[in-house]
């Protein structure tokens, strides 16, 4: 008997305990890749891929080669939050794993991190180290929430990484560690949690969502683990390095957001403006930044 068919008995004997929902964007040959990393999963799993309006024909080509799929298509591009609500809806595991479609699973990659996860009653979420593809750690896998000085710095172009977001500089523990945040990559919930907490925040078009989730996971009182002995690798950026612009702007756009939503009220009148005039103003040099590269380029 093939490995797949195996799979398909598993998977009709076991209803799904996990389901992935992966959120498309001209995810090209990575999707596939991702899929097929999902497929070869350990455990059974329920997949439901929510495609945004993708024009690289990926979306198609996933159900064509991946027909065990649920595949959500939409004619216009919501945004991540949106798509990845319209899955979480139509999932039906016990745990709910968002996955980036240009993000690698290993075979044991589900089973490991819910095995540590069943330690953890009082855990909401749970994320693994996440590998950029020379290996190294990428920024973003364990973090802090935002504070002021944080979003200050952030507005001044100031890097801190002892004091700032970002941790994946600071030594990996040996062992799971509570964190107050995890990258949108790979973000496995709880049901229980998610019923508690909610959906993600549509709001936000793309990037601080995953922030803003993490954030009311802690503020119902769930907690945040970070598992280092999981690894996944991440080709960040892939589905979205044709408009580099484009998804700058929601990044910044986002990050005001997250602040007016969080930290504007205790940070005062002018402490606010100097931090949201900051972001835009660090758009603004990134873009041309940008643009005087290009011309340099063409010199």
């Amino acid at each position: 008997m093939e490995k797949t068919d195996a799979a398909d008995n598993a998977a009709a004997a076991n209803p799904p305990r996990c389901s992935v929902v992966v959120v498309n964007f001209n995810g090209g040959e990575l999707l596939l890749e991702s899929l097929a990393g999902i497929r070869g999963s350990t455990l059974p799993v329920e997949v439901i891929l929510v495609d945004n309006a993708s024009a690289d024909g990926s979306a198609a080509k996933a159900q064509a080669t991946h027909p065990w799929i649920q595949l959500i298509q939409n004619t216009n591009n919501p945004g991540f939050a949106v798509a990845a609500n319209q899955g979480l809806r139509a999932a039906s595991g016990d745990y709910l794993l968002l996955l980036n479609p240009d993000c690698i699973l290993q075979p044991d990659t589900l089973e490991k991190i819910l095995g540590v996860l069943r330690s953890y009653p009082r855990v909401g979420m749970v994320g693994c180290r996440i590998l950029n593809p020379d290996g190294s750690e990428q920024r973003g896998c364990r973090r802090n929430l935002p504070t002021l000085g944080s979003g200050l710095r952030k507005a001044a172009g100031v890097q801190d990484d002892q004091a700032g977001v970002d941790l994946h500089q600071q030594p990996l523990p040996d062992q799971p560690r509570l964190v107050e945040a995890i990258s949108g990559a790979f973000m496995l919930t709880r049901r229980t949690a998610l019923e508690e907490v909610g959906l993600l925040d549509e709001q936000y078009f793309m990037h601080c969502e995953d922030l803003d989730w993490c954030r009311r996971f802690q503020d119902c009182d769930w907690k945040i683990l970070f598992v280092p002995q999981v690894e996944v690798i991440h080709h960040q950026g892939a589905c979205s390095k044709a408009t580099p612009i484009r998804v700058s702007w929601y990044k910044h756009r986002g990050m005001v957001r997250y602040f007016r939503k969080y930290l504007a009220a205790e940070s005062g009148t002018f402490a606010s403006a100097v931090v949201i005039v900051g972001i835009y103003a660090r758009f603004l040099l990134l873009v041309m930044a940008s643009g005087i590269r290009k011309l340099a380029g063409r010199a």
